[in-house]
């Protein structure tokens, strides 16, 4: 089964965000980087997910100018899908790409964990495609609700807890290039 790798909201409007936190961001972007080397490597194909919000007047609206690749991360994509649902394939052409090419199995990867990456792996896993969840390969903030404050890693945490065995399967960015260099070899 042909694999594609997802990169989701990996862009510039995200730092510009009020919650953007780089010491957060710091340990995140050398796995990020790590999985997309892997990937590239074993041939997987990179999918560019990017998150727009037209008329927001926010980081996400285009006319900002923010809906490009995040520092470091601009390599070259088989394809780009531009989105404004929290999910990859509501308001793109993506399922049908990816089916046109036989991709049956689909490594995500981006940011934010709990958002955009975590519904995108529920709606994939619906739609038949195998996913593999790369949480360490994915980043997120903390956030606020009646008073209290869940950790980036509390979410990351409850994001496997709901995703696993029933969505997606949780792998780590050294076991997914190990299991890519094998396939190669």
């Amino acid at each position: 089964m042909s694999s594609a790798l997802l990169m989701i909201d990996v862009q510039a409007s995200f730092p510009a965000r009020d919650y953007w936190d780089e010491a957060l961001a710091a340990p995140w972007r050398p796995r990020q980087r790590a999985l997309l080397d892997s990937a590239r490597e074993a041939g997987i194909p990179l999918v560019r997910i990017f998150h727009e919000a037209p008329g927001s007047g926010t980081p996400f609206d285009p006319s900002n100018g923010l809906i490009h690749p995040l520092e470091g991360f601009d390599d070259p994509a088989a394809t780009t899908f531009h989105k404004r649902a929290h999910n990859a394939f509501t308001d793109t052409e993506l399922a049908s790409w990816l089916r046109e090419r036989g991709i049956g199995h689909l490594v995500v990867s981006g940011i934010r964990t709990e958002q955009c990456c975590e519904t995108t792996t529920r709606v994939a896993a619906d739609l038949g495609f195998r996913v593999d969840f790369v949480s360490e390969a994915t980043l997120t903030f903390p956030m606020h609700r009646a008073g209290r404050t869940w950790s980036a890693e509390e979410i990351r945490a409850h994001t496997e807890l709901v995703l696993e065995g029933r969505f997606a399967r949780i792998v780590d960015v050294a076991t997914l290039g190990e299991e890519w260099r094998a396939r190669v070899a």
